[in-house]
Parts: structure tokens; C-alpha cells; sequence
């Protein structure tokens, strides 16, 4: 006669039947309470102790990911705000030259920048007329190369070659930046904007909100160069 056995549960089993039937515990309560699990400690805590203590643990993660979305979002309407201010200050210029100083206070006083340069490519002699335009074959844009040629904002520790063209004298403060490159159809050309704290533009920042200021400032500019020929 064969004798057959009834195969032995194993903790698979045990942990598949009471996802299945999660109500088990609550029709079994006297075995809640003589059950015990190890405790790091070296203690023993009942089950439902040991619940508690992954809700409270549970309930803690959440808050944690519920205040870092609060705080993105107030980053993002900062943002958002300070990119409606630059937008409004080169709308209300009337030529280059109050568009280069707007941009400059509003990156200073609202965007928190210590430094600010920008060049436009133009070999028109006869525009050369400030710091602002340079020649598109200049020896002065070939440490930029790599960066305009990606034409995506960058951001890290510039070299002491790009920081002399940027920032001239201030050129030994700049412990950051970040490039942003302008290259349309109908300008060329790139802003940058200088820290003089070491992490301020971090090369793993987003590129989001610095290609919007690139695309703002060079359309602006645009019209205005348009206008002034």
C-alpha cells in the first residue's frame, strides 16, 4: 500500500495564502497575540508591534517624498517667476544696449548671478562697437567650441581661459558657471553667467530653465539688431 503523504508547507505557501486572504489575522486574533518576531535589539515584539513600527516607518517615507515635492514645486514657481521678470525686462528695452542692461540687473538682482557676459558673432566692422558683438572667426571663441557646438547650456567650473574671455579682471572668482549657447538661424552667439560659489552651477543641474533664458534672450535680441540696421 502506498503511502501517500501531504507535501510540507513551505514559507512561500505560508506568505502566497495570506496575500491572498489578508483578512486571516483579523479572524484569528488570539494568534496575533502569541506571536512574536525578533527584535535587533535581541527582544522579541509581537506582530502587531512590529506593524506599527513599519507603518510609522512607512508613514515617514511619505511625508519625506510629500516635502521634497513641496519644495520642487516652490522651486519651479521661483522659477517661473523670475523667468516672467527677465522676459518682461527685455520686452520693455528699446535697443541692444538697454536689452544688455536689463538682462544684467534682472540676473543680478533676481537670479542671484555675479557675473554676466554675452557675445554675438557679427563680422560687420561697423557694429563693433562694444564687447558685446565678436567676430565668428575670433581666437577667442575656440575654448568654447565644444560647448557651442553641443548648443545645450553646460554648466561646471570654467577653465582659467574661458573665464579671462568672460569676466576679464573678475576672471579668478569665478569658481562656477553656466554657458548657454544662442545658436539661430538669424544669431549666433552665447551667455554666460558666473558664481562665485564653487557648486552654484553644478554640471548635473537641469538644462530646462537655462535653454528658456537663452531662447528669450536671443529672440529679443534678435528683433532688436533687426531693428538697429
Amino acid at each position: 500500500m502506498i503511502d501517500l503523504k501531504t507535501p510540507a508547507l513551505t514559507s512561500t505557501d505560508v506568505e502566497n495564502y495570506l496575500q491572498q486572504h489578508p483578512e486571516f489575522f483579523s479572524e484569528h486574533l488570539h494568534l496575533l497575540e502569541k506571536m512574536h518576531i525578533p527584535h535587533p535589539s535581541g527582544n522579541a515584539v509581537s506582530l502587531i508591534s512590529k506593524q506599527l513600527e513599519l507603518f510609522r516607518g512607512k508613514h515617514k517615507e511619505l511625508e519625506s517624498q510629500l516635502t521634497e515635492l513641496i519644495e520642487i514645486a516652490r522651486d519651479n514657481d521661483t522659477s517661473y517667476d523670475r523667468i516672467h521678470k527677465l522676459t518682461l525686462a527685455m520686452l520693455e528695452a528699446d535697443n541692444v544696449a538697454e536689452a544688455v542692461d536689463n538682462l544684467k540687473l534682472v540676473l543680478s538682482d533676481y537670479f542671484l548671478t555675479d557675473l554676466v557676459a554675452l557675445r554675438i558673432m557679427n563680422d560687420n566692422a561697423e557694429t563693433q562697437d562694444s564687447d558685446l558683438f565678436i567676430p565668428s572667426d575670433s581666437d577667442d571663441l575656440a575654448p568654447f567650441s565644444k560647448e557651442l557646438a553641443g548648443n545645450q547650456p553646460t554648466c561646471g567650473k570654467p577653465t582659467l581661459t574661458q573665464a579671462k574671455i568672460l569676466f576679464g579682471a573678475d576672471s579668478l572668482e569665478v569658481q562656477s558657471y553656466a554657458l548657454m549657447p544662442m545658436m539661430f538661424t538669424e544669431l549666433e552667439g552665447f551667455l554666460a553667467i558666473g558664481s562665485r560659489e564653487e557648486g552654484r552651477f553644478h554640471y548635473s543641474m537641469g538644462s530646462l530653465f537655462l535653454t528658456q533664458i537663452s531662447e528669450i534672450v536671443g529672440t529679443r535680441l534678435i528683433s532688436l539688431i533687426k531693428n538697429r540696421s
